[in-house]
């Protein structure tokens, strides 16, 4: 049961919760093989092999536990490991890098999104937390968050409850007190639960729920989360 009087705040999933994330991506990595042809062309052959991207992805990973739970690091020693492998520049690592993260900054919300945000936003203090690494500022909602915490600025990925915890002190709430809404059973839905958050789950593919532990709201969109919480979504 939604404990609406004990929500002081918001948390927010990004990806697959106000936008798809799948076809951001792709744009990226194609941004990234165009800019790659062209300043290290050893290295976009390479990297059009897919057996050779998954296993520098694994050897990545490997040489690098540390920062498994940071996607903009383990992108860039990535790059870094296959311009070393292609026999080029390993600064180029940095600009090629770039290209990926602009490109993964544009995102094409799904439908009810932004009004929903809007919605949100005018009724609580509204804080991205992300494993990710989509800046709010940078995809153009930044005024509809009051702050943001990521994977890499807290140190652990959801859903590890520090995440959370460090969500809820950014807006000086105690867990119990915040919302948490995102897509993500596990990652979202369970690591708020045990963070001793109230959830939401956005359920756009009418998935069934398997979990012992269920969350306080479900909703098939953002527009949904708003009727659940009383909000009208674009009010």
């Amino acid at each position: 049961m939604l404990h609406l009087s004990k929500i002081k705040a918001i948390t927010l999933d990004l990806d697959d919760t106000l936008w798809p994330v799948e076809p951001t991506i792709v744009r990226a990595e194609q941004a990234l093989a165009d800019w790659l042809a062209h300043h290290a062309p050893a290295t976009a052959r390479l990297l059009s092999d897919a057996p050779f991207r998954s296993q520098l992805r694994k050897t990545v990973l490997q040489a690098h536990p540390e920062v498994a739970h940071d996607f903009s690091a383990l992108r860039l020693a990535y790059l870094h490991r296959a311009l070393e492998q292609a026999g080029e520049d390993t600064a180029l690592a940095q600009p090629a890098f770039g290209v990926f993260f602009e490109e993964r900054q544009r995102v094409s919300l799904f439908p009810d999104a932004l009004a929903a945000l809007a919605a949100l936003a005018a009724r609580y203090p509204v804080v991205a937390v992300s494993n990710g690494n989509a800046d709010v500022t940078k995809v153009g909602l930044g005024a509809y968050f009051v702050g943001s915490v990521s994977a890499q600025s807290s140190g652990v990925a959801k859903p590890h409850v520090d995440i959370f915890h460090a969500a809820a002190r950014s807006v000086q709430c105690e867990p119990g007190e915040v919302l948490h809404v995102g897509d993500d059973a596990h990652l979202d839905v369970l690591g708020a639960l045990n963070a001793g958050m109230q959830a939401a789950w956005i359920n756009r593919d009418a998935k069934v729920w398997s979990h012992a532990q269920a969350p306080q709201v479900t909703a098939a969109d953002m527009a949904g989360l708003c009727v659940a919480l009383g909000i009208e979504p674009g009010v």
